[in-house]
């Protein structure tokens, strides 16, 4: 298996309105969208997707019992903690929860979390130490390996 993520898809409640905070409140634009059942996004080398609640749960044979922490978050990088802030800003202004306000982190960079209209949590970092191509692409630089690199 090669080592890449093709798509994300998160399992939405209300199109419309999982499509408007995406999209007014985000500012993204979709490729693709069969009304009130999916709707897709081209990334940076991948696709983000929005699908049908219950029709994930039905696809995947999952037992829903809502959208709840479940050990994983999205993340942006964003390339300076004025972009984190300005993202924060906008997410809230689109409704998203607030979850942890940004703030410096231990490790050196600025972080923090929201939650979107159904629940899914979103970091929103700066780590000065990772680069952000032109292209949006994140590259960790070779490390030594003393510290784990090859």
């Amino acid at each position: 298996m090669d080592q890449r993520l093709s798509l994300i898809t998160l399992a939405v409640a209300d199109m419309a309105r999982a499509r408007g905070f995406y999209e007014s409140g985000m500012g993204w634009k979709p490729v693709m969208a069969v009304e009130g059942e999916v709707t897709f996004y081209q990334m940076n080398g991948l696709i983000f997707g929005l699908y049908n609640r219950t029709e994930m749960a039905k696809d995947g044979k999952f037992d829903d019992n809502g959208a709840r922490y479940c050990g994983m978050a999205m993340a942006y990088n964003a390339r300076s903690t004025a972009e984190v802030d300005a993202v924060f800003a906008r997410a809230a202004q689109a409704g998203a929860h607030i979850q942890k306000q940004p703030v410096k982190t231990d490790w050196g960079g600025y972080s923090g979390y929201f939650l979107d209209l159904d629940g899914h949590p979103w970091e929103i970092a700066h780590n000065p130490f990772w680069t952000i191509t032109d292209d949006g692409h994140m590259v960790i630089p070779p490390q030594p390996e003393e510290l784990g690199g090859a």
